[in-house]
């Protein structure tokens, strides 16, 4: 049995704060360290969640109370202290956009695989069970043969002075709203392929876009951006139906979403299940640390999603 990895926290971001830090001990982990450049910073985050306050990232990688690493830092940090942390021995699991490149992305599956570690982006949406509920429906042949999938989430714009506006810090709708639409898509198509692009952008950033995926047979259609009202819904079509998740990127661990089929003459909604998506993909990170398969299985997931994003921002240049 595999003993619960002890994890550090690499940065005091927002999204560490709201959903990841406090799902993790729904999840059954414990954090032991939180690292902060500002002392302070570091002090206020574990007074909420507990472990150690510590100054300086690469201090937390030294610690041997820590066997795992969440990187929730601007996405042009993600690479040298995803790096720093597989080096120092330590499993990771870095926010999304996980890297920027394919390049980027072949080095941190190759430390890992070298070192026998997890490194895995951290998309929480597809460990939902209403997207499960949607694979088993699709494969059971409830809308025929898959013709379409569309995927779309966007969001209303916020301060200019943000992350996600900063070119230098990684930012851009893309990587920041535009991978959740791309990574659902995907795995519906045998070998995806970037069909056509465009990304519009703003200032440093782009900060909408649109991409077509396709594998010759299967299209997607995924949309983004951050100049839109909200929009999180994804769909497949096929030749003899349609699925439609309305909520289907961000809902709150209490929701009941609700998966809406129909067909030439009929219309049906089936409110499904909560679930706490940020539990279990935590506790899915938790068990890659004894399985090598489900280790080599999520450098492709990894590996694909960087190659899908190269892909759209060569096509849309």
């Amino acid at each position: 049995m595999v003993t619960a990895p002890r994890f550090g926290i690499l940065g005091c971001a927002d999204i560490a704060a709201r959903k990841t830090v406090p799902a993790m001990a729904t999840a059954g982990l414990r954090v032991t360290a939180v690292a902060s450049r500002s002392a302070a910073k570091a002090a206020a985050f574990t007074a909420r969640f507990g472990g150690e306050a510590v100054t300086g990232y690469a201090a937390l990688l030294e610690r041997p109370d820590v066997d795992a690493v969440y990187i929730p830092l601007p996405i042009a940090l993600h690479q040298e202290w995803a790096e720093a942390a597989l080096e120092a021995g330590k499993h990771v699991l870095v926010e999304k956009t996980a890297t920027i490149g394919t390049a980027a992305a072949a080095r941190l599956v190759e430390l890992a695989t070298a070192r026998g570690l997890v490194v895995m982006e951290n998309f929480a949406f597809p460990h939902h069970s209403q997207h499960a509920e949607v694979a088993e429906l699709v494969t059971k042949g409830v809308v025929g043969e898959p013709r379409l999938i569309t995927a779309d989430f966007g969001i209303p714009p916020t301060a200019p002075s943000g992350i996600k506006y900063s070119g230098a810090l990684g930012g851009g709708s893309l990587r920041e709203t535009g991978c959740y639409p791309i990574r659902a898509s995907w795995p519906y198509l045998r070998t995806p392929e970037v069909a056509g692009a465009v990304l519009v952008r703003s200032g440093e950033v782009d900060v909408s876009g649109s991409a077509l995926l396709s594998d010759g047979e299967v299209a997607a259609q995924c949309s983004f951006g951050f100049v839109h009202t909200y929009r999180n819904a994804m769909s497949v079509w096929g030749s003899e139906g349609r699925l439609t998740l309305d909520w289907a990127f961000t809902p709150p661990a209490t929701t009941r979403p609700v998966l809406r089929l129909e067909s030439q003459d009929v219309r049906e909604e089936r409110t499904l299940p909560a679930d706490d998506q940020f539990r279990n993909v935590l506790r899915h990170f938790a068990s890659l640390i004894g399985d090598p398969a489900g280790r080599a299985c999520e450098y492709e997931t990894l590996l694909t999603q960087a190659r899908l994003l190269e892909e759209v921002v060569a096509r849309a240049s």
